[in-house]
């Protein structure tokens, strides 16, 4: 007699679960975190500091444990949907043959989706942070395929802001490492067979460090032009709301 089936047999997504899971995620990342904080305090985060609906701008205005309970809220809710859709399509039971295809595409997809509902919420005008956050939060949750490099991108984060004090300088750095740290750990598994394998994740790890790079384009502009803000450094009286634009 056959085993009995579990709630994550491994299986091509039926439609049902393509639908459910991405909207899911998106709905959930739509939540305006920083802004639902902040409003607690009686304070618009849309009309201080930067006007950014990030953990940085709350940390900044409320001071800084406002902003890191705001960073492991949104991480939280960028992990909370990809963990259930790895529940629910088997993902987390997978052995060493790897992920089927469809099946980590519709995992990636559910990711994805929650940190665009983090960076485009309807709730506050299709506003919101830059992703780092609730996209810690997402790749941290793909056990075991993107929780090393997402962990490994979390402590070159750290790094980078203890050495430099420019959040997004560390922000785009730890984006930039999760692809990378992916490859190299596709090459040294199984070689060229093991990007092939590893080849959707590969492809989505870099789209979203694209994604965040691109949402920090006006800070790459100030650090070039070397006036982009610091930790610690206190902003000029007369500096441009634009000047001080957050990055998580």
């Amino acid at each position: 007699m056959d085993a009995p089936s579990t709630p994550a047999a491994i299986g091509d997504p039926t439609p049902l679960l393509w639908a459910m899971l991405p909207v899911g995620a998106y709905l959930l990342g739509t939540i305006p975190t920083a802004h639902l904080l902040a409003r607690t305090r009686g304070i618009d985060l849309g009309t201080v500091g930067s006007k950014n609906y990030g953990a940085t701008n709350l940390g900044r205005t409320l001071g800084r444990p406002w902003g890191v309970a705001c960073f492991l809220l949104d991480a939280a809710k960028g992990a909370a949907p990809v963990l259930a859709a790895g529940w629910l399509l088997g993902s987390l039971g997978v052995k060493a043959g790897g992920f089927p295809p469809s099946v980590a595409w519709c995992w990636l997809a559910t990711a994805a989706a929650c940190i665009v509902g983090h960076t485009l919420s309807p709730w506050i005008g299709f506003k919101g942070g830059k992703g780092v956050a609730t996209g810690f939060g997402a790749l941290a949750a793909m056990w075991p395929v993107l929780t090393l490099p997402a962990l490994l991108a979390l402590l070159l984060w750290l790094a980078v802001v203890a050495i430099f004090r420019m959040v997004s300088l560390g922000s785009m750095v730890a984006a930039l490492s999760v692809p990378c740290a992916v490859l190299v750990a596709a090459l040294s598994s199984n070689g060229t067979a093991g990007v092939r394998a590893a080849a959707p994740f590969l492809a989505a790890s870099a789209a979203i460090a694209a994604f965040v790079v691109f949402k920090h384009r006006s800070n790459i502009a100030r650090i070039r032009a070397g006036t982009e803000s610091k930790v610690g450094q206190p902003k000029p009286a007369a500096a441009p709301p634009a000047a001080t634009d957050e990055n998580v």
